[in-house]
């Protein structure tokens, strides 16, 4: 049987925090257009807008209600230990895609060094704008998106996290996403790059392009501490030490940085970078060196 013609057991996590009628768009169109053996999971994470009701009137997801906010990583944790699937994908609750959109997605996932995978990203609801995934390009740790058009699959260093896949076996050796990134920020581009420096290659794929809702801003308080904390984290846990003392300097600029220090200080992160450091194969040296970032 060819690949493109084989399904694979998919478990679509879905994270949702006062999305409104946004989460409904995204559940019926994961429900049109993944496999009928597909499973879709709702972690609500405290949401107060009503926006989860509609999952009580029998539609085939599976929800789980958040007394209060425990933030992204914590939340796609719950959601993949929630699942059953073979491949867990974990998508925005504001999202669009085609029919077939996972075909090519899962295949990347066979490939022998793959760890993780993601389509192509475009602006809803034109579709344009496209990014193929994201880089590092400067110390302030703020993602950009790399927008040249690949001819086909493409190693990037940081995949969209609004949808990405990754079989079951790597997450839960890797120990998922790490739940000291509090709420949102960063959350990702952690994942990633602890990949990569764990042996695991991260693919994009510009046969499918999914449609995803851009906002100014999150719909919920977001302090800029947080924000800050989790570019810290980080960096205390992967980077050298000329590479964290970039860093700092470059993020002592904002007001909040004294607290966020302080957070951060206060917290399991030099555990966590003995714990992440012995089990990596690659260094980040290796990692800024492989995809062209001089800083």
């Amino acid at each position: 049987m060819a690949a493109r013609d084989r399904t694979v057991a998919i478990s679509a996590v879905v994270i949702s925090r006062n999305e409104g009628a946004l989460l409904r768009d995204t559940v019926e169109n994961l429900r049109a257009t993944l496999p009928e053996t597909a499973e879709i999971v709702v972690v609500d994470d405290a949401s107060s807008d009503g926006s989860t009701d509609f999952l009580s009137q029998g539609q085939e997801v599976r929800l789980l209600r958040n007394d209060s906010a425990t933030g992204v990583a914590r939340a796609r944790n719950q959601g993949a230990r929630a699942s059953t699937g073979e491949v867990l994908v974990f998508c925005d609750a504001h999202m669009s895609f085609d029919a077939g959109w996972w075909q090519p997605v899962c295949e990347l996932l066979e490939r022998p060094r793959a760890g993780a995978a993601s389509p192509a990203m475009a602006e809803m609801p034109a579709r344009q704008h496209v990014g193929y995934g994201l880089s590092l390009p400067k110390p302030h740790l703020e993602a950009s998106w790399l927008k040249e058009a690949p001819q086909g699959p493409v190693l990037v260093p940081v995949l969209p996290g609004a949808c990405m896949a990754i079989r079951r076996g790597i997450f839960d050796a890797v120990g998922g996403f790490d739940e000291g990134m509090l709420a949102a920020g960063n959350v990702d581009n952690e994942m990633c790059l602890r990949l990569w420096t764990l042996g695991y290659q991260q693919w994009v794929t510009p046969e499918t392009i999914a449609g995803h809702h851009f906002r100014e801003g999150v719909p919920y308080p977001l302090p800029p501490r947080i924000s800050l904390h989790n570019r810290l984290r980080l960096a205390l846990v992967h980077f050298s030490p000329a590479r964290l003392d970039i860093v700092v300097g470059t993020l002592r600029q904002y007001r909040e940085f004294g607290e966020a220090l302080l957070m951060v200080v206060d917290s399991d992160v030099a555990a966590r970078r003995q714990l992440v450091q012995a089990a990596r194969r690659e260094t980040d040296d290796w990692f800024f060196r492989s995809f062209g970032l001089e800083w």
